[in-house]
């Protein structure tokens, strides 16, 4: 028997983070009856020691090809007809896999789902002010489930008809944009997106994380579409 979901995780040099998304995931794939996938673009030994820790199946790309190539990759692998995509620096409270599965079973009609997306930034005093909300990829369509535009792949489902339908993630965009661009193209082909309120996650980043300038561009370029 195939398994419910494949949930699949690209990383890339970020064997801590991993680790933690990997220990709130892993045991809600397991009581579920869900596969575990770790897609390393570019592959690290503490990465395929932490997926072996958590029984997920470990996929590397021998050189790095991109967040989109990496979704392609476990996308190819998956054994589910429902592909469960998250970052690599997300942590997901108890209940956040049934909340998704649930909601796939009560909307067949829907070929896209996903959920609440927190900043959590941990050990850092930056705040985050204005409209656009903090540095990192979040997402806040309210406490209703509800249709909905763009959902992220920080926190998203996707059932392989939808895959069909839109065909395979562009490998050769850049980082930002890359899942929306497949989101249009899924829209123009006629596809349907379901927000539901209760498989929210937490998006983290832990003390003076270099990277958080350049998060910014990802907060305005999809903080425009959290209250969509």
């Amino acid at each position: 028997m195939p398994p419910v979901a494949s949930i699949i995780v690209p990383t890339r040099s970020r064997p801590a983070y991993l680790d933690v998304t990997l220990g709130s995931i892993a045991p809600q794939a397991a009581a579920a009856g869900a596969e575990v996938l770790v897609v390393d673009d570019g592959p690290l030994t503490a990465n395929r020691l932490a997926a072996e820790r958590h029984g997920a199946r470990y996929l590397p790309h021998p050189a790095p090809r991109g967040p989109n190539a990496a979704r392609n990759t476990g996308i190819a692998a998956a054994q589910s007809k429902l592909i469960v995509l998250v970052d690599d620096d997300v942590e997901a409270p108890p209940g956040w896999l049934q909340a998704l599965l649930d909601a796939a079973a009560a909307h067949p009609e829907h070929g896209v789902l996903g959920g609440p997306i927190r900043a959590r930034l941990e050990g850092s005093r930056l705040r985050a002010c204005g409209r656009e909300g903090p540095p990192i990829t979040f997402l806040d369509l309210g406490p209703k489930d509800r249709d909905a535009t763009f959902v992220w792949s920080a926190n998203m489902a996707v059932r392989r008809a939808a895959l069909d339908l839109a065909g395979p993630f562009d490998a050769g965009l850049e980082i930002y944009g890359d899942e929306e661009e497949w989101l249009r193209r899924y829209h123009a082909a006629g596809g349907r997106v379901r927000y539901v309120a209760a498989a929210g996650l937490d998006h983290r980043r832990a003390g003076p994380d270099a990277r958080l300038g350049a998060l910014a561009r990802a907060a305005y370029l999809r903080g425009r579409h959290s209250r969509r």
